[in-house]
Parts: C-alpha cells; sequence; structure tokens
C-alpha cells in the first residue's frame, strides 16, 4: 500500500531554540499514525558561523548567496549541527525520526541556475524513495535543505548545493502528493501593503504579491514554494506563526490563523 503524506512542514531556522512546541507537535501527530515530513531551516545559525569566519551574509530576493567557503558552513551547519541536534530533541520528545539531507539518495537533484546566487541550488528533480522508505519503517524524516549538484554534462563533477528550505519544502510536497504543506515562520502570516494579515490566497494572488513587491525578503521563497506544491496539486499551503504554542497541531485544522494558500 503506497505511504500517504499527511502533511510537509518547514521549520524555519527563525524558530528553532525558541519556547515553541513543534517538536512537540511532530511527535503527537507521529503518534496518531499522522506521520510528518519535515524539512528544517537553520538561516540564523548559519549565519553566526559565517561571521564567526569573518564573512558577511548577502541575500537576493531572500536566498542566501553562497560562495564556497560559505557552502562548507552550510553543510556542517545544516546536516550536522542542527540536523543531528533535531534528532536528539525529537527522539528525546518520545518521537522516532531519522535525520538526513537532499544529497542523500539524490533526494533533491539540483544545477546551478542563477549565478548571482553562487552555489545554490535550483531543483530539478526529486526522488523521493529515501523519504518512503523512511516513512515506511515508521520514522519521521528530518529534512537539511542540502542538494546534490547534477552534472550538466560529461565529465563535470557531482557536488553539493545550498537550498533554501521552503523551495526545498514546496518540491518535496509536490512529489510526495502531501495533503497540506505548513510553513512555520516567524511572522503570523503574510502581510498586505497595510502590513495586515491576509487570511486567503490564490496562486494568482500570491504570485501578484511577489510581483508588486509587496512580499518581500524571506516571504517571496515561502509563496514561490507554496505556488510549486499547489501546481503539483498538492490541495493547500498554510503559512503561521510557528513560535505559538501548539501552532503545528492548530495548522493541521481548518481554523483561520495565519495565511492559507489555495488553488
Amino acid at each position: 500500500m503506497p505511504v500517504k503524506v499527511p502533511v510537509v512542514v518547514k521549520i524555519g531556522g527563525s524558530t528553532l531554540g525558541s519556547a515553541d512546541t513543534s517538536f512537540a507537535d511532530l511527535v503527537a501527530l507521529q503518534q496518531q499514525g499522522r506521520t510528518p515530513v519535515v524539512v528544517h531551516g537553520g538561516g540564523p545559525v548559519i549565519t553566526q558561523w559565517m561571521q564567526k569566519q569573518g564573512l558577511t551574509p548577502t541575500f537576493v530576493r531572500g536566498l542566501r548567496v553562497t560562495d564556497a567557503p560559505s557552502l562548507d558552513i552550510v553543510v556542517a551547519v545544516l546536516t550536522g549541527l542542527i540536523n543531528k541536534q533535531l534528532v536528539g530533541t525529537v527522539t528525546a520528545l518520545g518521537g522516532k525520526t531519522v535525520g538526513i539531507s537532499g544529497a542523500d539518495g539524490a533526494l533533491l537533484q539540483c544545477v546551478i541556475a542563477n549565478p548571482e546566487l553562487g552555489l545554490v541550488g535550483e531543483i530539478v528533480k526529486v526522488s523521493p524513495e529515501p523519504v518512503l522508505d523512511i516513512l515506511e519503517k515508521g520514522f519521521i524524516p528530518l529534512i537539511a535543505p542540502v542538494g546534490i549538484r547534477m552534472p550538466q554534462k560529461p565529465g563535470d563533477p557531482c557536488g553539493l548545493l545550498n537550498i533554501n528550505g521552503d523551495t526545498a519544502a514546496g518540491h518535496l510536497a509536490g512529489a510526495l502528493g502531501a495533503q497540506r504543506l505548513v510553513f512555520l515562520t516567524d511572522v503570523e502570516g503574510v502581510m498586505d501593503s497595510d502590513r495586515r494579515v491576509i487570511p486567503r490566497l490564490s496562486v494568482r494572488m500570491a504570485k501578484d504579491l511577489i510581483a508588486s513587491g509587496t512580499a518581500a525578503g524571506g516571504m517571496i521563497p515561502k509563496l514561490e514554494a507554496c505556488v510549486t506544491a499547489l501546481e503539483r496539486r498538492v490541495p493547500a499551503a498554510r503559512i503561521l506563526d510557528g513560535r505559538a504554542s501548539g501552532a503545528l497541531a492548530r495548522a493541521m485544522g481548518e481554523g483561520s490563523e495565519g495565511t492559507w494558500v489555495t488553488a
């Protein structure tokens, strides 16, 4: 019987280490038989480690510009330090989880599409088998957004690329046939030009917010990821404040908190 994926959850690096209940909520979902797939960020910790090395973080449209020294830090922090800390957190709460990256099993296959961003991957293929195998064994896949760089012509080397976590979550949700995509972040939802939360968006409205500049910074890749998932027949996406107690549990319901994005 095919594995059903109820939700892909992106937990933003800005909420990691706060007093939120996201990981307790994940374990509760697992114990209810609704095992989620989780993509985690780690941007603030990456920035701290870059600054320790005398590197200055730079962003374009909410995406981190990544050169070779920065990529070393991204890979070490995301796939090592943060991923394994989160595995420990979920395990301590009574959950069953396996931590991997998008490079493992060639889960997230990428090319460099925008030289302005440096070693940042654009996902060209998702091979979901590693995630499905983990789910089938009853574990929560906990995924660090680092991808495998695929050769574009004979003789090109393989390598690793940084991937925005929101982007990774959108592609995974689409490839896995998830029933919902949830972004837990450090804002209440998508804001309009008057800084009020927009309760519901269509795909067209999401694209318009990006094109008009109303959506800016880190909200751009979130909305783009919602569009990616919905265009791959994920029924709904939701963006809400992950710092609030019980946010993920409520995100699985039908309430009005945050912003819904639907087709």
